[in-house]
């Protein structure tokens, strides 16, 4: 499984939006672009999938922007992946509508892929937004506590 630049950049964007948006300003795609050194039309295509599921809203106008919808607690790096990238079994036979396999009873590799399956998982479905704001902000310095 590899994930492609458009679950990667989704992530990036969402998290910009969270760092950004956190006083409640609207934050714009020609902003997130120019700080993420990505394609503004790409950027469009995808905040289109994330407003459409309602992770982002929109405000109109020459101030206006997009804002996360929910608390970044809220969202797992595995719902904004699979937005964007659908399954992220590495497998088909392990995808949870995945189609059956005829050699499923004497498959011995099954539990590969059904371990592989659940780390990532496990990781994806246990790191949020927040995570990835306290992660950045302990990066650059912003950790500090009065």
């Amino acid at each position: 499984m590899k994930i492609s630049t458009k679950g990667r950049y989704a992530l990036r964007l969402m998290l910009d939006i969270a760092l950004y948006g956190k006083d409640g300003e609207p934050v714009r795609i020609k902003d997130i672009a120019q700080r993420q050194d990505l394609s503004r039309k790409y950027l469009e295509q995808i905040i289109a999938v994330l407003n459409k599921a309602g992770y982002v809203r929109s405000i109109r106008g020459p101030q206006g922007g997009y804002l996360l919808t929910r608390l970044p607690g809220d969202y797992t790096v595995g719902m904004i992946l699979r937005l964007t990238e659908g399954s992220l079994a590495p497998v088909a036979c392990v995808e949870e509508d995945g189609a059956l396999c005829d050699r499923l009873d004497d498959c011995a590799t099954i539990l590969v892929w059904r371990k592989l399956n659940e780390a990532i998982s496990s990781v994806v479905d246990h790191v949020t937004l927040e995570d990835l704001i306290d992660w950045h902000d302990a990066r650059n310095g912003n950790d500090y506590v009065i």
